[in-house]
């Protein structure tokens, strides 16, 4: 028995090892004492992300962004997102309480969409396609495995790749995983799938995840800032922590998992993407529609109420401008102002 487990800790230090480099994110849903479900996410980049919030109503006439073949649509919901780039949606949360987090994946592979001959979507708007579209889980996961677009991903500025995989979760608890490998869309659809990172593909970082669960947290858990050892240790602190009945307690709690995993201001190596500080965590509650934002250059935590931002059709939408990393607290919906749309990454 000792000889069999030898042997899986090396096969498994192995899988950790030959992880590849990715950029390191890391997304979590949380249950409350109370049956409700809150999302953490930290955003881990090697420069400026740019990112402002933006408030965008119902009623929007959308497209693609990718020119000729682009799939359109009409916003059903109004969402609030935190953009990278101002060329994608990163982020964000709509009016049904259904949450978006985008994460990097450097395996990911789109293949040639234009060869499918389906209507093309940018991937800096496939979070959005999916907060305009669907009020929950199970709606989007129906509405994406038929395939309706295929995905074009242009270089993010700067000539890095636009690889991402995106996290799903509602207010009920669902939660999915979309990830596109060998030009194939592939899902995990379950309320089991509470954490996610980055490399490898999600199938491999739940096989690793295995070992370090047989292993136990309170013995040994890896400790780098790798993608593979950040999903198990924010796995284990997810299971480990008390499931709080008060809302606001449960909201700290969700900060302090993701301020844990988060990554020191000063680490970073654009050689080495899985090794990024973070810049700035997000916190969706899904109950109250309450979307919390922090940057990691200010020294305090601001929040959105979507109930007070003009989220019905006809409304222009709004930005509230992030640019000079402004020092903001408390809710801070009065500060967005009206504002033409970025437009998603294109050629």
């Amino acid at each position: 028995m000792k000889k069999n487990f030898a042997l899986a800790a090396v096969a498994c230090a192995a899988a950790v090892l030959s992880v590849p480099l990715a950029n390191a994110c890391t997304r979590v849903l949380y249950e409350t004492g109370t049956g409700n479900f809150i999302v953490g996410r930290t955003m881990d980049w090697y420069d400026d992300t740019a990112t402002d919030l933006w408030a965008f109503p119902r009623g929007m006439a959308r497209d693609g962004g990718v020119g000729p073949g682009s799939i359109q649509w009409t916003s059903k919901y109004g969402s609030i997102v935190g953009d990278i780039y101002d060329a994608g949606s990163a982020d964000g949360m709509n009016e049904a309480g259904l949450v978006t987090n985008v994460l990097y994946l450097a395996e990911s592979d789109y293949g040639d969409a234009r060869a499918t001959g389906k209507p093309l979507l940018s991937i800096g708007a496939w979070g959005q396609y999916i907060l305009d579209n669907y009020g929950s889980v199970a709606e989007a996961v129906a509405g994406l495995q038929t395939e309706p677009f295929a995905i074009i991903a242009p270089a993010l500025p700067g000539g890095k790749a636009a690889a991402g995989h995106i996290a799903i979760a509602d207010a009920s608890g669902d939660s999915a995983i979309f990830e596109y490998l060998q030009g194939k869309l592939v899902i995990h659809h379950g309320r089991e799938h509470k954490v996610m990172t980055n490399s490898p593909p999600f199938d491999e970082q739940l096989a690793i995840n295995t070992y370090w669960n047989d292993v136990g947290g309170l013995k040994f858990l890896p400790g780098t800032h790798r993608a593979a050892d950040r999903f198990a240790r924010v796995g284990w602190n997810l299971r480990a922590t008390p499931q709080v009945k008060d809302q606001a307690l449960a909201v700290a709690t969700v900060f302090s998992i993701i301020r844990n995993i988060s990554v020191p201001l000063g680490i970073s190596d654009p050689e080495k993407p899985n090794i990024a500080a973070t810049l700035w965590r997000t916190v969706a509650d899904t109950k109250e529609r309450r979307y919390y934002f922090e940057s990691a250059f200010s020294p305090s935590v601001f929040w959105v109420d979507m109930s007070k931002l003009n989220l019905a059709a006809g409304f222009k939408p709004s930005k509230l401008d992030l640019s000079n990393k402004p020092i903001l607290s408390g809710e801070v919906s009065g500060k967005f102002a009206a504002a033409e749309p970025f437009k998603f990454l294109s050629h």
